[in-house]
């Protein structure tokens, strides 16, 4: 599978829910998505796992690096820009708020729609 930032964009939008992150809102869907959606995206293209400290927010905030290049699939959320410090981070990292049953979830409305 060939990554694609529009496309991707715009099945991320129809596939996050309340059950790939609590957080979520119909008005706000990218609403504490980062990690599920970081660790899906990883493990569907590859690249690296990212992280940025959130103050503000006194959380890390995750987003991939595919083919070199820095993508935040989730920035939809912030109200403000977000100053990047492209922190390498694990898998595992991303994964310690994340529910199985989010990321199931989420890989699975993900393939479904990309297909």
């Amino acid at each position: 599978m060939k990554f694609n930032e529009p496309q991707l964009r715009a099945v991320l939008a129809t596939a996050w829910s309340l059950e790939t992150a609590k957080q979520w809102t119909p008005d706000t869907p990218a609403a504490g998505q980062c990690n599920v959606t970081t660790v899906v995206v990883h493990d569907l293209f590859g690249g690296d796992i990212l992280k940025t400290s959130l103050p503000d927010y006194d959380v890390d905030h995750y987003y991939n690096r595919i083919d070199g290049v820095v993508v935040d699939l989730t920035d939809s959320q912030f109200s403000a820009p977000v100053s990047y410090d492209d922190e390498l981070a694990s898998r595992a990292d991303a994964m310690q708020c994340v529910l199985d049953s989010e990321y199931e979830t989420l890989r699975a409305a993900l393939l479904a729609r990309l297909k």
